[in-house]
């Protein structure tokens, strides 16, 4: 399942969004109905995950962490309350939280963006600050496919200590 895209989209005043008509063909083909809405961790968006990938990325967490361990368990706490399952309804609108709102700042105008096995929500305004300059993003993308995978401390170099790569 690869969502693919970036599409701009508005929220109702209920807080609903429709789904994009593309992502819902691939949803539909792939048989999924359910899909399940976080914050991401990193970023000021949503992340959109079918519920066959939620359920494989919640394995993995799991199997990464020790049931005995407070803190990991704690963390893996954190990871799964702020998950909620959505459905579309029959005009292929869902409807997204109060909370998830108020917690990425989404406004009336939105963009879903096709991540691959995922997709984002994200504010229009937030979105278009969050990417790199044109300069940035050739070259980043150039140091990491040009020389293998050991390029981490020269990206790191290239955006400053932080793995956000924020602009300057």
């Amino acid at each position: 399942m690869r969502f693919l895209g970036n599409i701009e989209a508005k929220i109702d005043t209920k807080g609903r969004a429709f789904f994009p008509a593309t992502f819902r063909k691939i949803l539909s083909a792939n048989g999924e109905e359910t899909l399940v809405v976080r914050k991401d961790v990193f970023q000021s968006c949503l992340i959109l995950y079918p519920e066959s990938i939620w359920i494989e990325q919640i394995d993995l967490l799991r199997s990464r962490l020790n049931r005995w361990d407070a803190q990991q368990q704690q963390l893996f706490r954190q990871f799964i309350s702020d998950a909620e399952q959505v459905s579309l309804d029959s005009n292929g609108r869902f409807l997204i939280s109060k909370r998830h709102i108020q917690a990425t700042n989404l406004k009336q105008s939105i963009r879903f963006l096709g991540m691959g096995d995922n997709i984002e929500i994200w504010n229009n305004e937030e979105y278009d600050k969050q990417m790199l300059p044109q300069e940035k993003f050739s070259k980043g993308l150039q140091d990491i496919m040009s020389s293998g995978n050991d390029k981490k401390g020269e990206v790191q170099a290239l955006y400053g200590e932080t793995t956000n790569m924020e602009k300057e």
